[in-house]
């Protein structure tokens, strides 16, 4: 199996041991605690179950820096995007000093792991905008990353972590969160060597299900891993239960059994197009996937990124060898009615836009709100049904 980014085998934080762990816990209600943000609070869950292999905890600000600007900590780690404790103050905590980080997502605010306090540096306005516009590729207030990112606060606290819980991700998703030590175990007790993955924050159309099959097909995998994100959204996305249950309608409905492992994970959306498409590559080899689709515009948000700045920044930004994943390349996907099939649109030179079927995200959403299916070119009347019963109720 593919080896985990930077490491021979994965580094997952979260304490394993149950008698370490009830120690851990009992010891975490005699420390000092902050509530963290729920950027940060995702960031432990990432930790926790490996998917931020070789990390052993929240970056500082040098290699933060570095990071956003070269893509690599400043021991020379490839890594696409700071992974950091940011805070509005410092709450009284110095460094050395050993703390509880409490859950702000759920109620009560659990302990959600401990920390080994390295540093406590305090970061510039500068060098919050010099992050931030690195890793987002803008400074406007409107882009929900950036927004997200600049109100996180100027204390960076940093330092290992011991990770004594997934947040509300197990609870509330107990069918579909898993961690890339229980990935990498199922893709092995399936006999899967190469896996190609997918990434979704959006319930799946034809579109998606045929590229998924193109993948699979193109590559010669013996699987493919549907990957949801199930942490935080900007306002409009489908949550994440509905997005589930529309994708599961899918995969067993439409695809062959055991081609396709249903999972998903624990971290807010950080809307970075490219820099993210890189991070999902990351955690993706750590989950132990051989390839990982890159399509248009991926982890982007409005008319922020290009096209395919998302596919581009593989050749341009990531050395080589940094990593060891793959990336398949796709185009924009749609039903055509010449060829009365889904086709990649570089794959047909002779369509016209009207050759395709093509609808936008608001008419889409227009047409699920009244009840209306989109057609079946465009989304499976299974998964139409479960989008417009989620309308319905919300309109």
């Amino acid at each position: 199996m593919i080896k985990p980014h930077g490491a021979s085998e994965l580094n997952p934080l979260f304490v394993y041991d149950t008698e370490k762990h009830h120690a851990l816990n009992a010891e975490a209600e005699t420390l000092p605690s902050i509530t963290v943000s729920s950027a940060a609070a995702a960031n432990a869950v990432m930790l926790g179950a490996g998917y931020f292999t070789p990390l052993k905890g929240y970056m500082n600000l040098a290699d933060s820096l570095s990071v956003a600007e070269k893509l690599h900590t400043a021991d020379g780690l490839f890594w696409p995007v700071p992974v950091v404790n940011l805070l509005p103050d410092a709450q009284g905590v110095e460094a050395g000093a050993r703390i509880a980080l409490r859950d702000p997502n759920v109620e009560g605010n659990p302990v959600l792991a401990i920390m080994d306090v390295e540093a406590v540096e305090t970061v510039t306005d500068a060098q919050i905008d010099f992050m931030a516009e690195n890793i987002f590729g803008t400074l406007d207030g409107e882009h929900p990353g950036v927004k997200t990112f600049k109100a996180l606060g100027n204390v960076l606290l940093s330092g290992p972590i011991q990770v004594l819980n997934f947040s509300y991700f197990q609870t509330d998703f107990p069918d579909t969160f898993r961690t890339a030590v229980e990935i990498r175990n199922e893709i092995a007790e399936r006999g899967w060597e190469k896996v190609v993955a997918f990434q979704t924050r959006n319930p799946m159309h034809r579109a998606h299900e045929e590229l998924c099959r193109m993948a699979m097909e193109d590559l010669g995998t013996d699987g493919i891993l549907i990957h949801m994100l199930l942490g935080k959204l900007k306002a409009g996305d489908i949550p994440a239960h509905v997005r589930d249950a529309a994708i599961r309608k899918m995969v067993d409905v439409y695809f062959p059994k055991n081609t396709v492992m249903i999972t998903g994970y624990g971290f807010d959306m950080l809307y970075a197009g490219p820099r993210e498409a890189v991070l999902h590559a990351v955690f993706r080899q750590n989950c132990g996937c051989t390839h990982l689709i890159v399509g248009r515009d991926h982890a982007g948000v409005g008319d922020y990124y290009g096209g395919f700045d998302a596919q581009t920044i593989f050749d341009e930004k990531v050395p080589e060898g940094a990593l060891e994943i793959d990336i398949y390349r796709a185009d924009h996907t749609a039903y055509s009615k010449k060829l009365n099939k889904v086709v990649m649109m570089r794959d047909a030179p002779d369509h016209a836009k009207e050759d395709f079927v093509l609808l936008s995200g608001t008419k889409v959403r227009e047409m699920l709100g009244n009840g209306i299916a989109p057609p079946p070119e465009f989304s499976r009347p299974e998964v139409a049904q479960i989008l417009m019963d989620y309308y319905q109720i919300e309109g």
